[in-house]
């Protein structure tokens, strides 16, 4: 892990969050790659994968974003917390705009969401996962900004662990995406090309949410907890739902669990 972040340190930041998501992209492409293997997945496994997911989401909004973003405000009490406090409903809003134009389906719902459209189901499903990565690219993207700002509350190290555990939960997401469209009689080719499409915007928006942060400093405080705002708001509306409508739902919450763990040990142990 040291020579990972050796190595990003030598890097210009930019070009950091650019590589760093590009990993990420690519494990979710490697768990989109599983349809290749199965056809069907069962349903207990996808609830648990995708609590998982939920559960690093959280972790990584408080640990790696809303923490950072607090403690590198200035002032005490009430006006330390507000830059925190406005990004994090910013955040939260802008997906919910999203959430409420950009239409899309979730895995384990029948009605669509969003302005109406006559896409097809396999279209729906790729946006809703895609919905979810555009905030995982952003908070990458924003740390590796504060770094290049100079910020010294901004480290390499915790880009570069943020940008792990968002990949680790981008496998069960490649897999979320692929596996349904392959049991709706999807090829296998497609299934997979759909599930390593959806993450593409992830390098998209850490290079967008880098050059922010570098041009306007300031700002980091409120972009960090915009990113976590973003992230609680797909967790909440979008993932835990997804994991509530079938038997398996205490799986599902183990997952979320674990994930948590996952998350919260790595970015305090490495970050």
């Amino acid at each position: 892990m040291e020579a990972i972040i050796t190595y990003f340190e030598q890097l210009n930041p930019i070009l950091g969050a650019f590589y760093a998501t590009l990993f990420t992209w690519g494990v979710t492409a490697l768990g989109a790659s599983i349809v290749f293997f199965v056809k069907d997945l069962n349903r207990a496994v996808l609830d648990g994968m995708l609590g998982f997911t939920g559960g690093v989401m959280v972790a990584a909004s408080f640990w790696s974003l809303l923490a950072p973003g607090i403690e590198m405000s200035e002032g005490d009490g009430f006006e330390k917390v507000l830059p925190a406090a406005i990004g994090f409903g910013l955040g939260a809003l802008f997906i919910f705009a999203l959430d409420k134009i950009l239409p899309h389906i979730h895995i384990n719902f029948k009605e669509s969401e969003g302005i109406k459209t006559p896409w097809h189901r396999t279209t729906l499903l790729v946006l809703a996962i895609t919905l979810h990565n555009i905030p995982e690219g952003l908070a990458v993207g924003v740390l590796f900004g504060g770094v290049a700002a100079g910020l010294p509350e901004a480290s390499i190290a915790g880009a570069v662990v943020l940008a792990l555990g968002i990949g680790i939960q981008n496998f069960p997401e490649g897999i979320a995406v692929s596996i349904p469209m392959r049991r709706q009689g999807v090829s296998r080719f497609k299934s997979f090309w759909y599930g390593q499409m959806s993450a593409i915007v992830e390098p998209i928006a850490a290079v967008l949410g880098a050059l922010a942060v570098t041009f306007f400093t300031p700002i980091l405080p409120y972009a960090l907890s915009f990113a976590a705002g973003a992230m609680i708001f797909v967790v909440v509306e979008e993932v835990i739902p997804e994991t509530q409508q079938d038997k398996y739902t205490d799986i599902a919450t183990l997952g979320f669990i674990g994930g948590f763990i996952v998350m919260m040990s790595l970015d305090v142990s490495l970050g």
